[in-house]
């Protein structure tokens, strides 16, 4: 049985790259960090080893005595809050790593890079040729220059038997750029940006998993492939195949000028930095949403490893938008009702009383006073795990609303006694 270390397990690709190499019968290992969820990596036939990827010797110490036949190398991050930080995690990182692998002595069969159709840049924005793996590289956003630079650390080993594939946007359950738009039409608005005809590319999240380990078994090293569906949409195809999904018979689209995103997307980057975090919008995704032309050739991937996606945009979406209801269903049990939050607010009323009761409160008895003093601050606190407690433990909820009860009584008859 081979071994395979899926470095950067943790994210929303990372899951399906892990359940491929169950089920393809792989030894799974998986790269993360102390802090990283392991919500999509619950199977219990994973094994897993914990990496800091700052520090080269300790990633050595980590793995030594190991060995993979594969590795699939998927660590990186499409936002930051400091835009430095692309070129830590996404250069400085795999740098680290494959100094660790050569300390530990560790060679693998094949090695294959998650990068990025954006390391690219733009293609032909005029005449709509499709982008090539051949085109000279000219990424116009940081994200895609730090994956360029990437690339360029492992075409400098000439000896490591790297294969690097570019995929375009990934989309499926969990992933939550592409949820924005599906939410938006979900509630009857496409929100699309310029006036010229955009053509967008996509790859099912399964499907880009499967293409990584046909990769490992069947391509040879030292290549590099763009992976996508093989055909292009424009937005009102996409729009459409979302609608139908969510059975959106009216869809309003909204077209923003260029201009109007740019503005959008430099206030939200201002915030997200005052705020120290990342967001959605920033210089980079501008450029990004403002490319016209994503549609690309995957002929080589068909030709070397027989690359064939088995999920169309239309499929894909389908799945997608029934997770998405799945979660939507799970995240409203998971709230409290509104009649029991109105429940909870009226047994929380008699905390208004206060004032009242300390006029009122014997003059002599200070055990007293100090039970009206607190009685406000612990109404407040009971009503307020009483709201957080209802959806799961609904005995718990009302058991709390019985003791305020009883303590408003006690109060009160306390004071007035």
């Amino acid at each position: 049985m081979k071994k395979v270390l899926i470095v950067g397990a943790g994210g929303f690709i990372g899951g399906f790259i892990a359940a491929e190499s169950l089920r393809r019968g792989y030894e799974t290992w998986c790269g993360v960090r102390e802090s990283t969820s392991r919500r999509y990596l619950t199977d219990p036939k994973l094994n897993f080893v914990t990496l800091d990827y700052e520090y080269p010797e300790r990633m050595a110490e980590a793995m030594a005595g190991q060995s993979w036949d594969y590795i699939v190398y998927n660590l990186g991050a499409t936002k930051c809050v400091n835009f430095m930080d692309f070129n830590r995690i996404n250069y400085v990182y795999l740098r680290n790593f494959i100094e660790a692998l050569t300390d530990c002595n560790i060679r693998p069969e094949k090695f294959v890079y998650m990068s990025s159709l954006s390391a690219l840049g733009p293609g032909d924005e005029k005449g709509y040729a499709k982008m090539s793996g051949d085109m000279i590289p000219r990424p116009n956003t940081r994200y895609g220059l730090s994956k360029i630079k990437a690339e360029t650390v492992l075409q400098t080993l000439p000896d490591f038997p790297w294969i690097i594939l570019r995929p375009t946007g990934v989309y499926g359950p969990h992933e939550q750029d592409y949820l924005l738009m599906i939410k938006s039409i979900d509630s009857h608005f496409d929100f699309g940006v310029g006036f010229r005809r955009q053509m967008l590319t996509f790859i099912y999240a399964e499907d880009l998993a499967r293409a990584i380990f046909d990769a490992l078994e069947k391509a040879p090293v030292h290549t590099k492939y763009i992976i996508s569906e093989p055909r292009a949409y424009t937005q009102k195809e996409f729009r459409s195949i979302v609608a139908k999904a969510l059975g959106r018979r009216f869809v309003v689209p909204v077209r923003l000028p260029l201009w109007m995103l740019s503005i959008a997307c430099k206030i939200s980057e201002k915030w997200g930095a005052a705020h120290l975090k990342a967001t959605t919008l920033n210089s980079d995704k501008y450029n990004i949403m403002a490319q016209r032309n994503w549609d690309c050739d995957v002929t080589p991937a068909i030709r070397d490893f027989g690359f064939a996606p088995k999920v169309d945009l239309e499929e894909g979406i389908r799945l997608t938008v029934e997770a998405y209801r799945k979660e939507k269903k799970h995240s409203q049990e998971m709230k409290t009702p509104r009649w029991m939050t109105i429940v909870i607010i009226i047994f929380t009323l008699p905390l208004f009383s206060t004032p009242w009761l300390v006029r009122n409160c014997p003059a002599d008895d200070s055990a007293v006073k100090t039970l009206v003093q607190i009685y406000p601050f612990y109404m407040a606190l009971s009503g307020w795990l009483a709201n957080k407690a209802y959806p799961q433990r609904h005995y718990v909820a009302w058991l709390l609303l019985a003791v305020m009860a009883l303590s408003t009584a006690a109060i009160f008859t306390l004071t007035l006694s």
